[in-house]
């Protein structure tokens, strides 16, 4: 803990901790990293070594020489990280932090889907448990599955899980028919096309922008639609406009940084009460803090373990979208 000292500019107060420089100690003792995804709080972003959305992060766990990750984002990230580096100490601040995507995904149901249909190669989204990637031929993210899927045989069989939305978007982009798990994100189901249109018409100049999560009645409205990094790296190519971004607004923060001057509007979702700002922030995201970053690292506690059968099963579909996504998505 550490005390405030008149002398010393911007020190702690008096029995308050300095979360940040005691952060910034425990990492350089610990030799960690820290990762974080775009839909955490500004202060994480900030103080991470690496923002980025699924696929880097996934190619950041995979090359790390540090000995401990921490990981800001939700579960099964931090799942990712511990199947592709078994043999390091991976660290989340909040256990409770889930996803209503792997949510919408149980194992065992899944287990049975893909019982019934045995002549299909099963491409899974990033976002579901390492029981879910254990079940799959290769898992892919929303910034490289297209390129992925276009690697397979035309006429391959494929299922698709679990995001539906995400699924229908990448049938139409490659003339696929893959069989669809009915799995969605809360946040990018529960964004309003009213408010939507309502932004559109208070904002006729501004660029519409949405993740592929969004169901096709949002995605028609939109100039752009693409992954986290795809969406941000939109924004930075057309400095100094407006847009309407569909998606988890953490990565406004981002976007803000590399398009100075442009104006953004995140778009209301519903309540039973009506249009609700705070019903498009991702509430297993939220649960990540600067606080509790400082007392995972300082108790090295929670752990994300997993069985080591497990890692061995989950490890080789994610290693193939590496090895079929090595040159997507880098500049």
């Amino acid at each position: 803990m550490l005390l405030s000292d008149n002398n010393t500019k911007n020190a702690a107060p008096a029995g308050r901790i300095d979360y940040e420089s005691e952060i910034k100690r425990l990492r350089k003792e610990m030799n960690a990293v820290i990762l974080a995804h775009y839909y955490v709080d500004d202060d994480i972003q900030e103080i991470a070594d690496y923002v980025g959305d699924s696929l880097e992060l996934a190619r950041r766990a995979a090359q790390t020489d540090a000995d401990v990750i921490v990981f800001c984002g939700v579960r099964f990230m931090a799942e990712g990280a511990r199947i592709l580096n078994p043999k390091k100490l991976v660290l989340v601040p909040d256990m409770k932090a889930g996803c209503s995507l792997e949510d919408s995904c149980p194992p065992d149901e899944f287990a049975k889907f893909k019982q019934q249909h045995p002549d299909h190669t099963v491409v899974t989204y990033i976002n579901c448990s390492a029981r879910i990637k254990a079940m799959s031929d290769i898992i892919v993210t929303s910034s490289n599955a297209e390129a992925i899927i276009g690697q397979l045989p035309q006429d391959a069989k494929i299922i698709f899980a679990p995001d539906k939305y995400l699924g229908a978007y990448l049938n139409k982009k490659t003339g696929r028919n893959m069989l669809l798990w009915n799995g969605t994100c809360m946040v990018h189901e529960n964004f309003s096309e009213q408010e939507l249109i309502k932004l559109k018409t208070r904002h006729p100049q501004a660029h519409v922008i949405a993740h592929p999560e969004c169901p096709e009645t949002l995605l028609r409205h939109a100039g752009h639609v693409g992954s986290t990094s795809s969406l941000i790296n939109f924004s930075e190519a057309h400095p100094g406009k407006e847009f309407i971004v569909l998606t988890e607004p953490g990565i406004l923060h981002e976007m803000k940084k590399r398009s100075p001057g442009s104006v953004f509007y995140d778009v209301p979702g519903l309540s039973e009460g009506g249009a609700c700002v705070s019903c498009n922030n991702c509430p297993h995201m939220k649960l990540n803090s600067i606080e509790k970053i400082y007392y995972c690292m300082k108790n090295k506690s929670p752990v994300l373990d997993l069985p080591p059968e497990l890692i061995e099963q989950a490890k080789k579909p994610l290693e193939r979208m590496l090895e079929m996504s090595k040159n997507i998505g880098r500049k």
